[in-house]
């Protein structure tokens, strides 16, 4: 990819079991597990999961925590999900995500129509969580 437009690479999710997480936002979501076999094996450290061509999401285990060291105090944050990461999905995907999520008994929030967000107003949201409790916000524009 050439363009150098900004963008969102990564998020990193802290997680109890990075193997399961990566199944549950495969089944879920439909994103495509990456180095969950080298992570497995212990020749990485995490494993990812793909949402687009260009956005990934890191799936850490809370035993990274202890290398946490960049910057002061970020050893901290394990354990800490984020208020909330947002997908953004065309109408049948996101019909189709609430319904996988409801036949695997995943709870998810009523809809909420005309949310602000990157976009613009979006036309209907929910938000559901993860096994680790992260929130996940998933919406369709059009």
């Amino acid at each position: 990819m050439t363009d150098n437009t900004p963008r969102i690479d990564h998020v990193v999710l802290w997680v109890r079991d990075p193997v399961g997480a990566a199944g549950f936002y495969e089944r879920a979501l439909g994103m495509e597990p990456l180095r969950v076999t080298e992570y497995a094996a212990g020749t990485v450290s995490f494993p990812s999961v793909r949402l687009n061509e260009e956005t990934i999401f890191d799936l850490a285990p809370l035993t990274l925590a202890e290398r946490m060291t960049m910057v002061p105090g970020a050893a901290d944050s394990a354990g800490h999900p984020v208020n909330h990461v947002c997908v953004a999905l065309g109408q049948d995907d996101f019909d189709a995500l609430r319904d996988r999520l409801q036949r695997q008994a995943v709870p998810v929030s009523a809809i909420t129509h005309d949310a602000y967000g990157a976009r613009g107003m979006a036309r209907r949201s929910f938000y559901f969580r993860d096994p680790d409790g992260n929130v996940v916000e998933a919406r369709h524009y059009d």
